[in-house]
């Protein structure tokens, strides 16, 4: 039902998660970052509890692969599980159950990790490794080449409903924090047309959380 990719930007040290769902809210359910520390997807039967475990788990000095191993056997019901984790050095660690619903892959790249089940075939992991690996630009910007290119080469076996973008960079809350809750079509899409809509806004709403005195206007009425 679902298939994601995290990643690290080695030049900025910026964290962040993209997935996309045939399940509504995906972003509710599946995505964890934290700054400095990792980020998390937990995904196919889902248990939200594993991302912010693993997530302390990181923050507590484990590498990520004993952080996943300590999070599943904690929890129980790990055959049902799909996990992916990196932490802030780009390392990563991979998880699929053995009850991990029907095509299904995880693979690892260079400081990123892609994950999904009910694939079209698991080319599709293979493909959003290659596209993150390639793509230029932002985090954000690979994050969704990487979604894109998991659409091209076939997505899942129906079609998808949701999807999200999260990305935390030095600040404790996530600089991008986008969802795409339901849609009939194409929510991968939507949400990177909330990315281009976003991008140029970002610094202004960063700027005005951090230093209200510089922070440029609204523009809406009363606060031209």
């Amino acid at each position: 039902m679902t298939f994601s990719i995290i990643g690290r930007c080695s030049e900025t040290g910026q964290l962040g998660i993209a997935i996309s769902s045939s399940s509504i809210a995906v972003g509710a359910r599946c995505p964890w970052v934290r700054a400095g520390v990792g980020a998390v997807a937990t995904q196919n039967v889902t248990l939200p509890a594993l991302g912010p475990q693993i997530l302390d788990l990181l923050d507590g000095q484990l590498e990520p692969a004993a952080a996943l191993d300590r999070a599943l056997s904690s929890n129980g019901w790990s055959q049902y599980r799909q996990v992916t984790v990196i932490d802030s050095q780009g390392r990563v660690a991979l998880f699929s159950g053995s009850e991990a619903l029907g095509v299904h892959n995880a693979e690892a790249g260079e400081q990123c990790a892609a994950a999904g089940n009910l694939l079209s075939g698991r080319h599709v992991i293979e493909a959003m490794v290659q596209a993150f690996e390639s793509a230029p630009g932002m985090l954000a910007d690979r994050l969704l080449a990487a979604m894109h290119a998991a659409m091209s080469a076939g997505g899942e076996a129906g079609p998808v409903h949701s999807a999200a973008l999260k990305v935390v960079g030095d600040l404790t809350w996530p600089i991008v924090d986008l969802r795409v809750d339901w849609a009939d079509e194409d929510p991968i899409g939507q949400l990177d047309g909330l990315w281009q809509a976003y991008r140029p806004q970002m610094q202004d709403y960063l700027t005005r959380a951090l230093d209200p005195t510089a922070a440029p206007s609204y523009g809406v009425p009363g606060d031209e």
